[in-house]
């Protein structure tokens, strides 16, 4: 989950890795630094314990035009300036950054310490380095290409020598693209990192390897062979990727989400209704697998086909998929990944197709491996999103599964009204989303029963249990607080012995086919002296009158409250985290895109 960058090209190197870094910094923020090959071709590394500016703040001036820098999500060997990459051999010649895992870096750290290179981190990283040393013979491609040979696991990675104005860089089942430039090209973890300098992407693929220099781009698939690559325009610019004069990332990707929904409807509704591929008959059932808030997104996906489809629905964390035994069953099977190179989302991909399934990947990155790796793919068009806890990506992820549930309800349940009906609704979203919006001051004032909380707990039923699942997490990723998702109806199961008058609820509780139910067990909650904090319809007096504090959504169909009610949670948790003065965009031991499993 670590961030790599690389430049090669006439401009100040040491400013364009900085640049990059900062970028990049959702994907790791434990330690950074940068190598450059300077003018008198001698190799400066600096690196340091600590998130990018702490490493601007104390790092001298470093001249040249040709290097690479890397910030670290730890994963093997603990956040210290020992252990941040770049890693450097035993010359000081080579410098390689790394992201992914080496599954046998104990015993090639072995036989390269009884070979008599010295290890100066407790990484597997710096295992690679030692191998290119150990390989180079004046072709460091040739060497990193020895170097994998010998290695098991995953990897993005990039290395310089001195004396040399190239870069080689090599992917496997970690996220690497070229940047291309005129005079000038990068390479990078995600494209955030270059749209300052190009838009034009070539998305490296697992196996391939190649050669960066400020002329060009060479690139050799896995047999050696030289491949051509076509690149792709990424729609984005680097003021999408701004805070935009918000406080926080998080909260500016909260407010972007009435037109993160309009784009998503844009681009997506007119060609899911007239799509073959969701039209044919020869799948009884669906497969939702994802991890995480898209695993959420899923959750409420499967109310939404069945509820709307008749479509018997499954979801599957994809970190378990891969111990599951095959049925008889052959479902459509939806892949749900934000950024599209969640490791264990890929292997479950990956399974479905060995096992013959159809597969359907729903998205937020262009040209992202999971796109390569199904039948179909769905795009959700939420556009760049840095904080950590997703936002908008998640909205977006909701619409998906509607038009997904109304295309295959409209072949097999619903009649025409039905679906002029639900059509309005969803269209109308971004309305009734920037009406939640205008909500956010009042939201900050009532999550004054939650700041000081250690625990508490968000109730939800039918389609919005998983909304609360969603709250619950998104407390827990930014404020720390342990929060517990459930469906109400579980209460007398458990829960109850927890509530107190220091333990807060966040209850939703709208005019569906639960509200009663909803009504009785926010009063149980109530007769356990818990604070509630409810979300409601606008004019719920019944519901005001068994809460300590409400928050009014507009009100819309049942099945489709998941929206509006994701933002007021989502706000909820930022008004949280802010008064408790927590990181917001960064939260601690987390990162944005998990690409190791």
């Amino acid at each position: 989950m670590c961030g790599i960058v690389g430049y090669a090209g006439p401009r100040d190197a040491q400013q364009v890795l900085i640049d990059g870094l900062q970028r990049l910094e959702y994907r790791g923020y434990d330690s950074a630094g940068i190598a450059v090959v300077n003018e008198e071709e001698s190799l400066q590394v600096f690196k340091d314990e600590g998130d990018v500016t702490k490493l601007t703040g104390s790092m001298p001036v470093i001249e040249g035009h040709i290097g690479i820098g890397h910030t670290r999500w730890a994963t093997c060997g603990k956040p210290s300036k020992e252990n941040a990459h770049p890693m450097i051999d035993c010359e000081n010649c080579i410098a390689l950054v790394h992201n992914g895992i080496i599954e046998n870096r104990a015993e090639l750290r072995d036989r390269l310490e009884n070979e008599g290179h010295i290890f100066t981190s407790e990484t597997d990283t710096e295992v690679l380095v030692h191998l290119l040393e150990e390989y180079y013979d004046g072709n460091l491609r040739s060497a990193l290409a020895r170097a994998l040979e010998d290695v098991k696991g995953t990897y993005a990675v990039a290395a310089v020598r001195k004396g040399s104005n190239e870069i080689v860089a090599a992917r496997k089942e970690n996220p690497l693209i070229v940047g291309l430039g005129s005079e000038e090209n990068f390479i990078a973890s995600d494209v955030t990192a270059v749209l300052n300098y190009t838009n034009k992407v070539i998305y490296i693929e697992d196996g391939e390897i190649l050669t960066l220099t400020p002329s060009g781009v060479e690139i050799f698939n896995d047999k050696g062979e030289k491949i051509n690559k076509d690149y792709i325009t990424i729609p984005w610019t680097a003021e999408d990727a701004q805070k935009g004069g918000f406080e926080h990332y998080m909260l500016k990707e909260i407010f972007e989400q009435p037109l993160a929904i309009h784009n998503s409807l844009l681009g997506n509704f007119d060609k899911i209704m007239s799509s073959d591929f969701l039209s044919s008959q020869d799948f009884s059932s669906v497969k939702l697998i994802a991890c995480g808030t898209s695993y959420n997104a899923s959750l409420v996906g499967k109310y939404a086909i069945e509820y709307l489809a008749g479509i018997p629905v499954t979801v599957e964390l994809a970190s378990e998929c891969r111990y599951s035994s095959e049925t008889r069953e052959d479902p459509l099977v939806i892949l749900v990944t934000q950024s599209g190179e969640t490791a264990d989302t890929l292997a479950a991909a990956r399974l479905a197709k060995k096992r013959g399934h159809r597969t359907l990947a729903v998205t937020n990155v262009v040209g992202s491996t999971i796109t390569r790796e199904v039948d179909n793919v769905l795009y959700t068009q939420a556009g760049p999103e840095i904080g950590v806890a997703a936002t908008k990506t998640y909205v977006t992820q909701l619409m998906a599964m509607y038009m997904l549930a109304l295309k295959l309800g409209k072949s097999r349940t619903l009649r025409r009204d039905e679906i002029h009906r639900y059509t309005h609704g969803l269209k109308s979203m971004p309305r009734t989303v920037s009406n939640v919006l205008a909500k956010s001051d009042e939201i900050s004032e009532a999550v004054g029963m939650l700041t000081n909380a250690q625990s508490a707990f968000f109730l939800g039923r039918h389609i919005n249990y998983p909304t609360m699942l969603e709250g619950a997490l998104k407390l827990k990723e930014i404020s720390y607080i342990h929060a517990e998702g459930y469906a109400a109806g579980e209460l007398k199961h458990g829960p109850l012995a927890l509530l107190d008058s220091n333990t807060p609820t966040v209850a939703a509780c709208v005019w569906d086919m639960s509200y009663e139910k909803m009504l009785s067990a926010i009063s149980e909650v109530a007769a356990r002296d818990s604070p509630v904090l409810g979300i409601g319809i606008e004019g719920d007096r019944d519901l005001e009158a068994i809460v300590d504090r409400i928050i009014s959504i507009p009100e819309v169909e049942g099945i489709l409250s998941p929206i509006p009610l994701t933002v007021a949670v989502q706000l909820i948790a930022y008004h949280t985290a802010r008064k408790r003065g927590c990181p917001i965009d960064r939260p601690k031991n987390l990162a944005k895109s998990v690409t190791v499993d």
